[in-house]
């Protein structure tokens, strides 16, 4: 195993067999959600999420290696590689660490301290850390030249200082220690600058704030530097509370044994160590340590990004459903489309119900003539602009003709327009205009959430904090990554995704998903997955990597609408044989299933690890991940946060999940915050996900609203008295904006807006 491996298996807590796999298995390739799903009994069962990490700490260390050989050739160079300075530099296990040891060869400017080297300052440099017992002016007396500007002591031991304090800037272990300290005992302040308090009031929370560094939440440090980068706030670290930088200073001379023990030298040592720290090291650390606080603060705003966007692609799907979806607008009319079960569009119009038209009875005729034409089952409501006048159009329709049964639902727009406007939404829908095709995205996303949220770049759907601040590279890649691990945990239909969605299978990519749509046209609905192979330019490392994350619900072969790979279809077939029985009675019962050992039916290439896998699979075919997809009625009566008072108990939907806490819709204008403190009686939650998802329908308690602010504090603590919750956590939710009301949301389709309404899509 290479030093790569071992230190991705320390890392992850696993065996470097099961790393060295992972690897062996990216080279050859192989996709994460392929080796996640089928290679298992080659690596352990490491899930999606552990395959990421080695393969992006492959990445690292790779390129970090490639780091350290160009450091080491540096070095020997310059003839300065010792054995315990290469032993050093092999150690090293960060970038930042290697940095530091490459930092006193590294090529720079001609600094007073080379200057004074040229001098043949740095035997006087050496002798007087060596030699605190001898008087510092009469050792600097012996290194007079005057020829070098240095003919006085003082100048002497001016130039010797700068030796030194270079020296100590640079050692690497010192730098590690204090690194370390000011991490422990550091903080972050911020205060406002002077005359900026109305223009930056957005930063109102950060106009005078001090938090530890080990301490100091990834939204607040994200906000920070954005106060500065915008100049409303000055924002700087400082080593301790007050100010206090003796620790450092003695941490320094304790490193290179200096100590105040009345000798001659002591004093101008110590004042070395002092004026090596202000000038040099604090500047070193305090750039270093507002890096690390930034790629922290960047990585939590990135996961969390990935953690909602997962959780909004899992959303539950209403289904094979025909559904007339309405995109509300005043002067340009609602929009209106009705698509049958796959998403084909059936047929559209506009009405014009509200202000300045005022032709209220004619849209509710045409509404109810769409509704009885398509038997349309549900009606997907955008809720943007005139959200809650068209809301409430539809409860007229139901009230009138109660014959019909069709529900109403909420959904949320956000990335509709995105899509409305795209380059692919008018090869996909060139007939239509770009309005209705921004109804027929609504109609669709309540549908099937995932396969309509593919088409729109997911840094347009909303469900992100700081997007902007952070590395748009390392956003994209990650997204794409979490993507990626949704779209074939859930599946694909092979013969209705759009090339959207099956470019994102596992092995095929852009290209190849126009070229099975095309064949798909030419040549009718893949019968099987072996017609996959006649695909142009689908070789078979492609089939290899997609087929088992594609279904065929109408295929000749059964197995087709599962997660059976067609590798294993032969161990299908012996387990058939050993049960005398055809496939269609087997598919699904768990009962008989469960009596088999998967040891009778294991060979070479299956080893008893993927026939489990594979009888878990025929237990349960093509089981849909996502949840079960259901409406939630919002409490009559409170459409506006004045409707609220504190005690009521209500359902709601999460909206939105930060750090902090939830964001949870109640059906009244303004979305309420549940933070981290309140989510549980067991008290305070570290991460608010292993508590709520979003779209998911919780039970909440009003405890205190905030009307001039628009703020509602909310909890999940039902049985408790709770306390409101503190200004501090309050202020974590900036003021919200109106929003329409939603009578009936979608549990599975309550996409996060929050972050829009608090003014946090950043």
């Amino acid at each position: 195993m290479t030093q790569i491996t071992d230190q991705i298996a320390s890392e992850l807590a696993v065996r470097p067999e099961q790393v060295q796999a992972v690897i062996d298995l990216l080279g050859e390739g192989a996709t994460v959600p392929f080796i996640a799903r089928y290679r298992k009994h080659l690596h352990g069962d490491l899930d999606d999420q552990q395959i990421r990490v080695i393969e992006e700490r492959r990445v690292y260390l790779a390129e970090m290696n490639e780091r350290r050989e160009t450091i080491l050739g540096t070095i020997s160079e310059q003839g300065k590689l010792t054995d315990e300075l290469k032993a050093s530099i092999l150690r090293a296990t960060t970038k930042a660490e290697l940095e530091d040891l490459y930092l006193p060869y590294r090529p720079k400017r001609r600094t007073k301290a080379q200057i004074a080297l040229e001098a043949g300052l740095g035997p006087l440099a050496d002798a007087l850390l060596a030699h605190p017992e001898r008087d510092p002016n009469a050792q600097a007396g012996g290194f007079l030249k005057p020829d070098a500007a240095i003919d006085t002591p003082q100048a002497a031991l001016e130039g010797a200082r700068a030796i030194l304090s270079e020296r100590f800037s640079e050692d690497a272990k010192l730098l590690g220690r204090l690194r370390d300290l000011y991490w422990r005992q550091g903080e972050l302040v911020a205060k406002v600058k002077e005359g900026k308090e109305e223009q930056g009031s957005k930063f109102r929370d950060l106009f005078d704030y001090a938090s530890p560094l080990m301490k100091v939440p990834s939204h607040r440090v994200l906000a920070a530097f954005r106060g500065e980068k915008e100049d409303f706030l000055d924002v700087r670290l400082r080593p301790e509370p007050e100010e206090g930088v003796v620790g450092y200073i003695s941490a320094i001379a304790s490193h290179f044994k200096i100590a105040d023990k009345g000798r001659p030298g002591d004093r101008w040592l110590l004042d070395t160590a002092r004026w090596a720290w202000r000038t040099k090291i604090e500047l070193h650390l305090n750039v270093a340590l507002r890096m690390d606080l930034w790629e922290r603060a960047e990585r939590e705003a990135i996961e969390l990004f990935a953690v909602n966007l997962r959780s909004l692609l899992f959303a539950a799907p209403a289904g094979s459903k025909r559904v007339l979806a309405l995109d509300p607008g005043f002067k340009a009319g609602v929009k209106m489309a009705v698509m049958d079960g796959t998403g084909r569009v059936l047929d559209f119009a506009t009405v014009y119900p509200f202000v300045p038209h005022h032709r209220s009875e004619e849209a509710q005729q045409s509404i109810r003539s769409l509704i009885r034409k398509h038997s349309v089952e549900l009606i997907a409501i955008g809720n943007g602009t005139a959200s809650r006048e068209t809301e409430r159009l539809v409860s007229e329709i139901l009230k009138r003709w109660p014959d019909i049964k069709a529900a109403k639902v909420v959904v949320s727009e956000a990335g509709a327009s995105v899509y409305s406007a795209s380059e692919y939404a008018s090869r996909e829908l060139p007939d239509l205009d770009v309005s209705i095709r921004g109804a027929v995205s609504i109609g669709r996303r309540l549908q099937d959430p995932m396969a309509e949220l593919i088409k729109i770049e997911p840094r347009s759907i909303g469900v992100g904090s700081y997007q902007h601040d952070v590395s748009q590279t390392l956003l994209a890649k990650r997204l794409d990554a979490t993507v990626e691990d949704t779209v074939n945990a859930v599946g694909v239909e092979l013969n209705t995704a759009s090339s959207k969605l099956l470019a994102r299978v596992s092995g095929i990519g852009e290209s190849l998903a126009e070229n099975i749509v095309a064949y798909r046209d030419a040549n009718g609905p893949f019968r099987n997955r072996e017609a996959l192979r006649n695909v142009p330019r689908l070789g078979p490392k492609a089939f290899e990597l997609a087929a088992g994350f594609l279904r065929i619900q109408d295929s000749d072969q059964p197995l087709d609408r599962s997660g059976v790979h067609p590798e294993a279809y032969p161990v299908v077939d012996r387990i058939l044989r050993k049960l005398g029985d055809d496939l269609k009675s087997i598919l699904g019962n768990q009962a008989r299933l469960s009596k088999l050992r998967a040891s009778d039916f294991a060979d070479e290439k299956f080893p008893p690890a993927a026939v489990t896998d594979i009888l878990t699979e025929l237990a349960k075919p093509g089981r849909d991940p996502r949840p079960d997809f259901r409406t939630v009625e919002f409490t009559e009566g409170v459409e506006d946060i004045k409707d609220l008072e504190p005690g009521m108990v209500l359902p709601g939907i999460v909206t939105n999940i930060t750090n902090y806490g939830a964001f949870i819709d109640l059906g009244c204008h303004h979305d309420g915050l549940v933070h981290v403190s309140q989510l549980s009686s067991k008290g305070f939650v570290k991460d608010p996900h292993s508590v709520v998802k979003i779209g998911e329908a919780v039970k909440v308690r009003v405890v205190e609203v905030d009307l001039p602010r628009k703020r509602i504090s909310l909890s999940m603590r039902l049985g408790e008295a709770t306390e409101p919750t503190s200004p501090r956590a309050l202020a974590a939710a900036v003021r919200m904006p109106k929003k329409p009301v939603q009578s009936q949301s979608s549990v599975g389709n309550a996409f996060a807006e929050a972050f829009a309404r608090a003014g946090l899509r950043k």
